[in-house]
């Protein structure tokens, strides 16, 4: 548990780099702010300046004033990273599995049975992705409904997220096995490569899961490329690091390119209650556009 800073010393007790100064932490929390939304309390000084020192390391600067200087150059070239650093990317395969026994067994069979003609599209978001597991999971799910249904429906997932590091391990879809508990041993089998010699201890996700998910950076709180519709939303465990007008402007863009009666999934600890009307509440921390 983190203790808030003590009034003289804005630092980290025991610090081996760079002190990060009180006026440095404003910038920083203003930065964040902006650009993504985050918001940083008085109590995250310390995890600030303990997690960008290896920032510092990593661009070669002797100081948290010089860091807040590439910020104002070029606030995109760091943005990722100081994103990547500043918050927890928890995740795991079938993480809240409710959601995922939802579309398995509910929504993908009703869309499956309605997206008959030709040119339909079955779309899925997962914006904040992390580094993979939720879309893997959720194409798991997707291939064997489309191989159930001997579809042959134009389905893919799309997958976000603004973190470099974690989207070039989504992208090479390659975990522990120790990360894999979530997954049950027949799909570990159908879906998983496990590694030998070298590769001793990893598995690789299958071919066919890649090529219905498609990985990209991106920033919620800028322009967004796609247009929609998406039948449905993956948003889990994102939004809790955004203050509130950032969460209602962020569902608001949600609703615009989910259909009436598409589907929002938040995490566990999210809720839309007095943030946005557009949905109602079906499920735990699931939610349907309304007509």
């Amino acid at each position: 548990m983190l203790s808030a800073p003590a009034k003289n010393d804005p630092a980290a007790a025991g610090s081996n780099g760079p002190v990060l100064q009180t006026a440095e932490f404003e910038f920083l929390r203003r930065f964040v702010l902006e650009h993504c939304g985050i918001s940083l309390g008085d109590h995250k000084h310390q995890l600030v300046q303990g997690r960008l020192q290896r920032r510092l390391r990593a661009l070669r600067l002797k100081g948290f004033a010089e860091y807040c200087d590439v910020l104002r150059h070029d606030p995109q070239s760091e943005l990722g990273e100081l994103a990547s650093a500043i918050s927890t990317n928890v995740t795991s395969f079938f993480r809240e599995v409710h959601h995922y026994e939802l579309l398995e067994n509910e929504l993908l069979p009703a869309w499956l049975a309605h997206k008959q003609r030709a040119g339909d599209r079955l779309r899925i978001w997962s914006a904040g992705c992390s580094s993979g597991e939720e879309p893997y999971a959720l194409a798991m799910v997707l291939a064997e409904a489309l191989a159930r249904n001997n579809s042959t429906l134009d389905a893919k997932i799309l997958a976000t997220d603004l973190s470099p590091q974690a989207l070039a391990t989504a992208r090479r879809g390659v975990y522990p096995l120790d990360r894999l508990g979530g997954i049950s041993a027949e799909r570990c089998r159908r879906w998983l490569l496990r590694g030998t010699g070298e590769y001793e201890g990893l598995a690789s996700v299958h071919p066919q899961l890649r090529e219905l998910v498609t990985i990209q950076p991106l920033n919620l709180l800028h322009d967004w490329p796609m247009s929609g519709p998406f039948d449905a939303i993956f948003c889990r465990n994102v939004v809790i690091y955004f203050d509130q007008p950032t969460k209602q402007r962020l569902f608001r863009r949600y609703a615009q390119l989910l259909p009436v009666g598409g589907y929002l999934f938040l995490g566990h600890s999210e809720s839309l209650h007095g943030i946005n009307d557009d949905f109602e509440l079906i499920g735990r921390t699931v939610y349907r556009k309304r007509g």
